[in-house]
């Protein structure tokens, strides 16, 4: 492929993964960080997930962004990159590239590589003209595109409601490193999911088919193939709770039994029922998410709303 579409930056982080998992299921309550569902597997889970007639979020999304793309891309500047934080698939990323064919350079970060090889290989089929420079990058951290985009404005995409997985400490610090890395006049659209009714909460992160259960548990096939743990999975099982104090809904894994599990030299144990927490998905609401905004240094410049399922789309500029 060619040399800008390389995929850039990746690094062996075998060693970190282990440091993560150990404290994470050290830590009481146990828990893991859910950028460890992503391995090439865990992807395709989660782009089946994504197609699931319980999850409403995708869809939804999609079909908001269909209807405003128009008038998003209106106020996109010549000349603009366009970079995605948590690329994945890059499966919306068409839908402002079509509507804002200004846009020549597109820049998708995500610590999958996988998938991001994916998406640069559909993105030269569909986009030929299109330069992609991909990123293999964890984007709840410090980056760097300056050598990548240099003199250029800067359009940011969250989209999914990626942000939702943050705590709301983590969000805004990772508002605020993208308010310094897109620089002063950029764009912001971000996704993001609002309060709903609790059924049909639950119903999106457990469906009926057990791909979000296979997903959630696949994380634990993840340690134990590259870290050599002994994890049965057949000693846990993927549980939604939603957690009305803090707006969120939270992933699971609850062991079925008392038993240990040995990762490298430790020996951890789970109690019956004692649970690894796996994922958070906040739930905004539109005030909530502009205060967040403000608090980080932006400002919400316009927002479209889905009423049913509610989903927000929210067009962030700099606050100066």
């Amino acid at each position: 492929m060619p040399d800008d579409q390389r995929i850039g930056n990746a690094t062996p982080a075998t060693a970190t993964f282990l440091q993560d998992v150990l404290a994470g299921l050290g830590a009481t309550p146990k828990s893991l960080n859910p950028k460890y569902f992503y391995d090439a597997e865990g992807s395709r889970l989660f782009e089946e997930i994504c197609n699931l007639p319980e999850y409403y979020v995708t869809r939804t999304e999609t079909a908001l962004l269909t209807r405003v793309v128009k008038e998003i891309a209106s106020s996109i500047p010549a000349g603009a990159a366009l970079v995605e934080f948590g690329s994945g698939a890059s499966s919306k990323t068409g839908l402002l590239l079509d509507a804002a064919p200004h846009i020549d350079l597109y820049v998708p970060i995500d610590i999958s590589v996988s998938a991001l090889e994916g998406a640069v290989s559909s993105l030269a089929a569909t986009h030929p003209a299109l330069r992609v420079v991909p990123l293999v990058q964890d984007f709840t951290q410090a980056l760097s595109v300056e050598a990548t985009v240099p003199d250029r404005p800067l359009m940011g995409f969250f989209p999914g409601s990626t942000i939702g997985n943050l705590l709301p400490e983590e969000a805004e610090a990772f508002l605020r490193r993208a308010r310094h890395l897109l620089g002063a006049d950029a764009r912001f659209l971000i996704g993001a999911d609002l309060v709903k009714p609790t059924t049909e909460l639950l119903a999106a992160y457990d469906d009926a088919q057990g791909v979000t259960a296979t997903f959630n548990l696949n994380v634990l096939r993840r340690i134990n193939r590259e870290l050599g743990a002994t994890f049965d999975l057949d000693g846990f099982r993927h549980q939604a709770r939603w957690n009305a104090g803090h707006s969120r809904i939270e992933m699971h894994l609850v062991s079925r039994r008392q038993q240990l599990v040995r990762i490298g030299d430790r020996l951890l144990s789970f109690d019956k029922d004692e649970s690894i927490h796996t994922e958070n998905s906040h739930k905004y609401t539109p005030t909530a998410f502009a205060a967040l905004a403000e608090d980080a240094g932006w400002r919400v410049a316009r927002h479209w709303i889905n009423p049913a399922p509610a989903f927000g789309l929210f067009l962030l500029t700099t606050a100066e």
